[in-house]
């Protein structure tokens, strides 16, 4: 996983749902990524430094 790439998260973490979509704006070493998560309205619901092991890379074809 890199910048920009679409993720979503494996686990609830963070008071945000398993299965919520982000996208990666800063990596950590690769160990852990600030992520920018959305809503279904494509609204922020926050930015997290999340563990690499909680997030799963997307293609649109799987969102």
């Amino acid at each position: 996983m890199k910048e920009l790439d679409t993720v979503k998260l494996l686990c609830n973490y963070n008071n945000i749902p398993k299965g919520t979509v982000g996208c990666i704006v800063l990596e950590y070493d690769g160990t852990a990524f600030e992520v920018e998560f959305f809503d279904a309205d494509g609204d922020t619901i926050d930015v997290l430094t999340t563990p690499a092991e909680y997030l799963e890379a997307v293609t649109l074809d799987d969102e």
